[in-house]
């Protein structure tokens, strides 16, 4: 297992902070992409669907990539969400991060319109020819209703460009298979998997829950590196608490957001309709998972 991999180990899709208005608060995006990179986070994913980048605008994403990007670029990856359900508008977020300083995009599998696996496949090209940064494809049936098949992923791995995978269909079988047959770096794309992926030899994971405890996921990362198996099993019973209390109340952005705000390290927890922000009930269940947090 390397001990650099070229998009990091230890990423964290970020929140995207917002003033009680709902307008961008780029100071503590700012702000929490350093603290992030001072607790050991080699990557960061800005905009993606934990950034609410559904009801984000080109021009805020855009705003956030830079601000980020201005606040630790060259001491971290910073990966851009640009994907979508719209092949021409997506490889307009691609050309625009490139621009905006990204080290790399995000392209999640088009959601909603299901196109067939050629459909795919051309997708995925497409977007892999639209600039000359790496690409990691964002595999999540739950939310886009169509999983990549293995013949895509055998086809798309050709690609230079497209160089990893961000697994959220709960596979590991599957997983194994394609890593074995590509040679993509994989990344765990479910924060109660983490662990699994890295038995399963993944490159590392790209959590919600390990911006809320940052030191621990580095340790978690770090015991698995260096094959201290029973430390890594250790750190991951520890946040046991917390990923349930993040992702498994109600949806993960509202939750982190809120875990956040708690911690300080937002001004806010404000989130965006469709999302609500977390009631009283949902808080309680967080302010005690916070206290288990170590880090």
């Amino acid at each position: 297992m390397a001990d650099a991999p070229v998009l990091g180990r230890v990423l964290s899709a970020m929140v995207t902070p917002m003033h009680a208005d709902g307008s961008l608060d780029l100071e503590s995006a700012a702000s929490l992409a350093t603290h992030l990179v001072e607790q050991g986070h080699d990557g960061l994913v800005v905009s993606g669907t934990t950034g609410e980048s559904p009801t984000t605008s080109a021009a805020e994403k855009e705003a956030l990539l830079r601000a980020v990007v201005e606040a630790v670029g060259g001491q971290a990856v910073v990966v851009a969400g640009a994907g979508s359900n719209d092949t021409a508008k997506s490889i307009e977020s691609v050309r625009a991060a490139a621009a905006a300083g990204a080290d790399a995009v995000l392209a999640v599998t088009p959601y909603y319109n299901k196109p067939p696996q050629a459909g795919l496949v051309a997708h995925f090209l497409a977007l892999a020819g639209a600039s000359d940064l790496p690409v990691m494809v964002y595999d999540i049936p739950g939310r886009a209703g169509i999983s990549i098949a293995r013949d895509t992923y055998l086809r798309i791995a050709e690609h230079d460009r497209i160089v990893a995978v961000k697994d959220a269909r709960a596979d590991l079988w599957f997983a194994s298979q394609i890593m074995t047959a590509t040679g993509l770096a994989w990344y765990s794309g479910d924060d109660s998997l983490d662990l699994a992926h890295f038995v399963n030899g993944a490159t590392g994971f790209v959590g919600v829950t390990s911006q809320v405890s940052p030191a621990a996921y580095r340790r978690l990362a770090d015991a698995v590196v260096q094959g201290r198996w029973d430390d890594a099993r250790a750190v991951h019973r520890s946040l046991h608490t917390i990923v349930d209390a993040v992702m498994h109340v109600t949806q993960g952005a509202i939750m982190a957001k809120a875990a956040l705000a708690q911690q300080g390290r937002i001004a806010g927890a404000t989130v965006r309709l469709p999302l609500v922000p977390a009631d009283e009930g949902q808080l309680e269940v967080l302010r005690a998972a916070l206290t288990t947090v170590s880090g």
